[in-house]
């Protein structure tokens, strides 16, 4: 395949805390390239999913959910968002169809208005809708956007997820990939590790911890024999907190890095060394190195 045979373009998958575009972006990727949870605004970065199809090359900018930013590191994370939206070739906007149009969802609709980008609308999760219910949001969300094409998708099922790719791969222009065949993401191996951690502590704990998280990677070295070994410290806000990121005798710890250490692995594709230790810092999310570090940029 020539130059002139192929094409390449973004797609920033934006849309409103927990709507799934976490699970699309590895659907489409067709590996694991982003962090999935239950809780919202899980994912803070534009992190990067490279998919294949046929002579595309599919750029998938997964941004951070569009919420009402609350404090610094909100507004950085919605400024992400929407700098992803205007960076792109093509907007693919992923709605719960379950929770339908909620006040999140207003205000993303009442901002595309003016858009100059090529929109897709993807209703998510489907299989927890009924059909009537969906058409009715369907013929709803339309009216007021005017998508150019509107998929019915579940992320998590797979259902339509090869259909939207289709349409992704036939909607980028035409011109040269921008990264080799076998990269998936453009993230840092450190990035991933880190993320990869921080999501065992959102999916152990985030039924017991706030929106209150960080994972800072101290150092990184290659061992002789072929593996790595990784320190890395879980930043939180309180000393409460911290009591219970380790948990009764240091066993929450201790599974969050055994569970932690086994996806790192997989991801390298090499045997990994996880030590992990929590650290008490109330302003943790002023730490300039460590926006730098999740891949957001500072804002006032």
């Amino acid at each position: 395949m020539t130059d002139s045979d192929q094409k390449a373009g973004f797609v920033a998958v934006i849309g409103a805390p927990n709507a799934g575009k976490s699970t699309l972006v590895n659907a489409l990727v067709g590996q694991k390239v982003a962090i999935v949870s239950p809780k919202a605004q899980t994912t803070r970065s534009r992190l990067m999913g490279i998919a294949i199809h046929g002579p595309a090359q599919i750029l998938l900018v997964d941004t951070p959910g569009i919420f009402e930013p609350r404090r610094r590191l909100d507004r950085a994370m919605v400024a992400a968002a929407w700098t992803g939206a205007q960076d792109a070739d093509l907007i693919l906007l992923v709605i719960d169809a379950a929770a339908g149009v909620t006040g999140e969802v207003e205000r993303i609709v009442a901002s595309l208005a003016e858009r100059r980008h090529p929109l897709f609308l993807a209703l998510n999760k489907i299989d927890l809708i009924k059909k009537p219910a969906l058409l009715a949001l369907s013929a709803d969300l339309t009216g007021r956007l005017n998508p150019d094409k509107v998929f019915m998708i579940s992320a998590a099922q797979g259902d339509g997820v090869a259909d939207l790719k289709q349409a992704l791969a036939d909607g980028i222009p035409d011109g040269p990939w921008l990264y080799p065949e076998d990269e998936v993401s453009d993230a840092t191996d450190r990035m991933i590790a880190a993320e990869l951690t921080r999501e065992q502590v959102v999916n152990q704990l985030y039924q017991e911890l706030p929106y209150a998280a960080a994972i800072e990677t101290e150092t990184w070295s290659d061992r002789p024999d072929g593996s790595t070994e990784i320190r890395q410290q879980i930043l939180v806000e309180r000393d409460s907190q911290k009591a219970i990121v380790i948990g009764k005798g240091g066993r929450r710890l201790k599974q969050i890095g055994s569970a932690a250490r086994a996806e790192i692995a997989e991801h390298l594709g090499r045997p990994v060394h996880l030590f992990l230790h929590v650290k008490v810092n109330p302003r943790w999310d002023e730490d300039r190195g460590l926006y730098r570090e999740i891949g957001l940029d500072w804002t006032e």
